[in-house]
């Protein structure tokens, strides 16, 4: 007897509720087996933009954005 017909045998001995449980625990587990695709990084997901950020121009936006920011908080 293989795996599969043993399952089926313990299934059919159940009574229809716990039978029920069974296939709500076979559903709980099934996206488990699913491979999940790799997430893209940033720079993938920009690649097409034909966008090149340097270090000068991250340095420049926050000089830009926090230059006038307090240096002391009071």
């Amino acid at each position: 007897m293989n795996l599969e017909q043993a399952v089926l045998d313990k299934l059919r001995a159940l009574l229809p509720v716990q039978q029920q449980e069974v296939l709500d625990f076979a559903e709980f587990l099934q996206p488990k087996n699913m491979t999940k695709k790799p997430l893209k990084s940033v720079k993938g997901l920009c690649a097409d933009l034909k966008v090149d950020i340097t270090e000068e121009d991250i340095a420049q936006a926050r000089q830009e954005m926090w230059g006038n920011f307090p240096r002391q908080i009071v």
